[in-house]
């Protein structure tokens, strides 16, 4: 079974990507009968560029004062922590957990503020509310950006179910995951920085079960806490890290040598004025950058629902195998059977 599961791996990368390895790039919108053919139905990624060169918000919004002017009366939320990795795997207690921000409900432009200045190790905020957020808490914008891609819309025959806005600096990060949602994402100011992993790659990224905690902060100390939930409350995550640090880096690579030692993910920069359309069920992982040093990454992505059609029931089926990688010879036991152990279930 190892084998065919490799070459499965090997298979879909070349059916997604080709031989050249990179995302493709079209010069302006597909019609929407080519979405369908060329990008939703085979699960295919691909940047689209003038589709929202018409949008007010590409020059408005990198000018920090027409934000906090136009969101003045606006109560956001922030989310907060040490590192600027939210919704990802922290130490707790000599072990990890899957930590979710603090969120804060403040003004707008106290909440820009928090973002312009955010540093590690003390504090990063982001915004990055999801749950429609950008149709509720930032509705003041809507006027500068559209409200739906009518050519992705006509493609997959409904209204987005959700519009979410957000802003961050370089220090932001999201951890490997997926989600069962077709995504456009639109970069207004910035770049952001994707790898992708096809659905086929479940098993090359250890998703285990982790306790679910939670940072709590103190403006008056300045200084995070993480707590477990109570009660105990388990979340399927991605464990691997694709950039450990050096000091790391040897350990991450013996306990997770599917990842880094199989296929490199596809790297590709979505800078402002383009729209990633990430198919359902990807796996990526996204940091981003300014204009210049210190400067925000924002972005608008439009979350439409996925048809739960074949596709899925296949990948469920791949995720239901039990897929025991080899580990170095370096590896001990107990290691060998931490990584292993436990199916690799996800559910976003």
């Amino acid at each position: 079974m190892k084998e065919e599961i490799e070459e499965l791996w090997r298979e879909v990368r070349d059916l997604s990507l080709g031989n050249s390895g990179r995302v493709e790039r079209l010069e302006c919108p597909p019609r929407p009968v080519e979405l369908v053919r060329d990008f939703i139905n085979p699960n295919k990624p691909c940047i689209i560029s003038n589709a929202i060169s018409h949008w007010a918000a590409l020059s408005s919004w990198s000018n920090p004062s027409y934000l906090s002017q136009t969101l003045s009366g606006a109560i956001v939320s922030v989310h907060l922590t040490p590192n600027g990795a939210a919704d990802a795997l922290a130490p707790l207690n000599s072990s990890l957990c899957f930590a979710s921000a603090h969120v804060q409900h403040v003004p707008f432009p106290e909440a820009l503020g928090l973002i312009s200045s955010s540093s590690p190790p003390k504090l990063v905020a982001y915004a990055q509310q999801q749950n429609d957020c950008f149709r509720s808490e930032y509705l003041s914008l809507a006027a500068d950006c559209d409200s739906h891609l009518g050519w992705a819309t006509e493609a997959i025959g409904s209204l987005p179910e959700a519009v979410n806005l957000w802003i961050g600096n370089q220090h932001s990060q999201t951890s490997f995951h997926k989600d069962h949602y077709e995504n456009l994402y639109a970069v207004v100011t910035g770049q952001k920085h994707f790898l992708l992993l096809p659905p086929t790659d479940v098993h090359r990224l250890y998703i285990r079960h982790y306790p679910a905690a939670t940072y709590t902060y103190s403006s008056d100390t300045g200084e995070f806490d993480l707590e477990l939930e109570k009660p105990t409350r388990y979340v399927p995550w991605c464990s691997v890290d694709p950039y450990p640090s050096p000091e790391t880096m040897d350990d991450e690579m013996i306990k997770f040598p599917l990842y880094f030692n199989g296929p490199p993910p596809f790297e590709c920069t979505v800078k402002a004025g383009e729209v990633l359309y990430l198919p359902s069920m990807w796996f990526h992982h996204v940091r981003q950058s300014g204009d210049d040093d210190g400067g925000l990454t924002i972005a608008v992505n439009y979350w439409y629902d996925m048809q739960f059609d074949i596709k899925y029931a296949y990948f469920n089926f791949l995720q239901s195998i039990h897929y025991r990688s080899t580990p170095s010879a370096m590896i001990n036991d107990k290691v060998s059977e931490e990584i292993d152990s436990g199916r690799d279930d996800y559910e976003s």
